[in-house]
């Protein structure tokens, strides 16, 4: 172009400008050589070839419409070689990096667990645990074979891990969960010894490469060795020598084959098959026990003729109880023990390995105020001289509108009975049940015609009140299997005419709430009980007596429930435990929140009821305990219960009363009780749990 002038070089490239410019750009070529660029530019040049020849084609070239999405089978394997591949790699760095840990979980430095009064002062101390190690060849060789044949049979020949075990660790990681059950022996005594009880797959893969280590390092009989002197049978026993003392009172060298299944069937969890806990373990004990030596049988470990001698149950013996948990203490203690193991991560073993502090919300001045008016008011009983004064129970509870079990009255002595009867569900709650019938009513109005609309029920409802009253349904009288209508009975054959449900409550008339049950209908007058406090399998069938309590609520339950009305028809489950901790460290404990259970109006009129009931019905017993005390007496048809619940305030306490045979553990009637007649009415044997009630709210002697 003209008018300009460009300099070249020799060949024939435009010459950089001798000015500032060139020599920053100059400096820029230099500032070039010494910054390689991209991580790309420094590969080497057959690398990203390489790459982008691995590079799968996708989505697919060449496919249209659904097609280009589906993976040809190329890459169907290229992919799980690659997962394969990181898999493998995953595994030998995390086994190269895992070691066997130095020591054993800390058995030597096992504490006491405390358990302390809502105030702080201290309860109760529990432990230390109970541990021996015994060597191997004490152990019997069909005692070791039981263990194994329930927990894994194949572990002389297995290589210390359960692949099922890793693919259901897989598995619950992908959808999401948490790794369970299925482990070997060898990981089994890793996990006990080394690591902790949490079901996470973080703590699974950990034990599976340690089991590993481990079975290469030791021989299988060191491991089984271990694995017995490590594993909690329950009781407070970690090894198998502790657990043929706690449970059979001998040496481990004495067990037979039979004891030796049954021992192995705790492995499982002692807390499932420990008789001594209640009839559903005992089931569980024998089924397991059972199943277990027909397994030894199958593994070729047990004879088909020293099987038919294992015909009988090997009943352990009774559970020893510590000498510090008499009285009231050990009730309270295996409540908050209870508590924790429901509402925390910790296991009965962690409990037992000690340490921890819990606080409770029991409050003592309460708890010996219960004790005291127990005893006082039972002192005219006489066992020795009337029959009838024999096998009585009393269970009794007291538990705050938020929930807080503040007392409870488990029975004569931890010591001398270990049921504990606050929380027994065997004592039919009778017409302590009618204000659960009245809220429900309240709540939902009934249903006089089949499909028909819902009528409202008031306080003011009135109901027939006469004594033998025919029962009624939408399509005419209730009959029962023999043919007959089932009729109403009030205490005594008493007929109390045309009366309000309100007044049907204060006095205790049973026709009424019979009646309003059937036309509430039956399972919503259970809904209703179960959203108040009452455990569900505590209900029992749905038949007419059903409004006249034959469910059996614990006492416990009871005043929970009672103090829903106390609380405006708010509920909070009960609660026995406030803070845990472990050596000062808190631990998580689940508390319960309030949930509206009722509508404030309703509570509000059985509040108004239940106080009309002390002030001139059927609780007036209550009376001493003042002012805006409002309870509900409580006794069965059969004459077999009596109770009584209320609350004052914001603390609500169900006291029952019972006879139960020892030896059927069946009820029996309480005519007679203290020397009445016995055609003497309910109200007579009523009068003792009022009594206990009473003296307990009180304080009175």
């Amino acid at each position: 172009m003209a008018g300009r002038r460009r300099s070249t070089t020799h060949a024939g490239k435009p010459a950089a400008p001798r000015s500032a410019g060139g020599r920053a750009g100059a400096a820029a070529r230099g500032r070039r050589r010494a910054d390689p660029g991209p991580l790309v530019d420094r590969l080497p040049a057959w690398l990203p070839r390489l790459l982008r020849r691995l590079r799968p084609a996708y989505p697919r070239p060449g496919r249209s419409g659904v097609r280009r999405w589906i993976p040809s089978w190329r890459q169907v394997l290229g992919l799980f070689g690659y997962v394969t591949g990181a898999v493998v790699v995953l595994v030998a760095v995390l086994y190269v990096r895992t070691d066997i840990p130095a020591d054993l979980n800390a058995f030597a430095t096992q504490q006491d667990n405390v358990y302390y009064w809502a105030d702080g002062t201290e309860m109760a101390r529990t432990g230390p645990v109970d541990r021996q190690d015994t060597a191997l060849e004490k152990v019997p060789e069909k005692v070791r074979w039981a263990a194994l044949a329930a927990e894994n049979e194949t572990f002389y020949s297995d290589s210390g891990v359960s692949p099922s075990g890793m693919t259901r660790a897989v598995t619950r990681m992908v959808t999401g969960g948490d790794t369970q059950g299925g482990s070997t022996i060898t990981q089994q005594y890793v996990k006990n010894a080394y690591l902790n009880q949490k079901q996470t797959l973080t703590r699974k893969v950990t034990e599976m490469i340690i089991a590993v280590k481990l079975d290469n390092k030791l021989s299988k009989d060191e491991i089984l060795e271990r694995y017995l002197n490590t594993s909690w049978y329950g009781r407070g026993a970690y090894g198998i020598q502790r657990a043929a003392h706690a449970y059979y009172g001998k040496d481990v060298s004495k067990l037979t084959p039979s004891e030796g299944a049954f021992l192995a069937s705790l492995l499982k969890g002692a807390a499932l098959y420990d008789p001594a806990l209640g009839p559903k373990n005992h089931e569980r004990a024998v089924e397991r026990w059972n199943w277990i030596l027909d397994r030894m049988v199958a593994i070729g470990k047990l004879s088909p003729h020293e099987r038919a001698g294992c015909t009988h149950f090997p009943e352990p013996q009774a559970p020893p109880r510590p000498a510090g948990l008499d009285g009231q203490t050990g009730y309270l203690v295996d409540t908050a023990r209870a508590y924790v193991t429901a509402h925390s991560s910790l296991t009965d073993a962690d409990l037992d390995l000690g340490g921890y502090q819990i606080r409770t919300t029991f409050e003592k001045p309460r708890v010996d105020a219960l004790a005291k008016a127990v005893a006082d008011a039972t002192a005219k009983l006489d066992p020795e001289r009337r029959e009838a004064d024999r096998n009585v129970r009393v269970g009794a509870a007291s538990v705050t509108t938020d929930g807080r079990i503040v007392a409870l009255y488990g029975g004569p002595g931890y010591l001398k009975q270990g049921f504990n009867d606050a929380n027994s569900s065997v004592v039919p709650a009778g017409t302590a049940f009618m204000p659960f019938v009245y809220a429900a009513g309240l709540a939902d109005g009934v249903q006089l015609t089949r499909g028909g609309p819902r009528t409202p029920v008031t306080p003011a409802t009135v109901y027939d009140g006469d004594d033998k009253v025919a029962i009624r349904t939408p399509e005419g009288p209730y009959w029962d299997r023999s043919g007959k209508i089932v009729k109403t009975a009030n205490d005594g054959g008493k007929s109390w005419g045309k009366v309000t449900l309100k007044e049907a409550l204060a006095q205790s008339v049973n026709g009424p709430f019979v009646q309003l049950g059937m036309d509430v209908g039956l399972d919503r007058v259970g809904d209703t009980a179960v959203r108040t406090g009452l455990l569900a399998d505590s209900l029992g069938s749905r038949t007419p007596g059903f409004s006249l309590g034959t469910s059996t609520p614990s006492a416990i339950r009871m005043a929970d429930a009672y103090a829903t009305f106390a609380a405006k028809g708010m509920h909070t489950e009960p609660y026995s435990v406030a803070r845990l901790s472990r050596n000062g460290d808190p631990v998580e404990i689940e508390k319960p929140t309030a949930e509206r259970a009722l509508p404030a109006s309703v509570a509000a009129a059985v509040d108004d009821g239940l106080k009309e009931a002390v002030r001139r019905g059927s609780a007036t017993a209550a009376q001493a305990a003042g002012a805006g005390t409002a309870g509900k007496t409580g006794t069965a048809p059969d004459h077999k219960s009596a109770w009584f619940a209320g609350y004052r305030d914001a603390v609500a306490t169900a006291v029952s009363l019972s006879r139960i045979d020892p030896a059927s553990q069946e009820l029996q009637p309480l005519d007679g009780l203290g020397g009445a007649p016995k055609t003497a009415p309910p109200s007579t044997y009523a009068a003792y749990p009022a009594d206990i009630w009473t003296r307990a709210v009180t304080g009175r002697r």
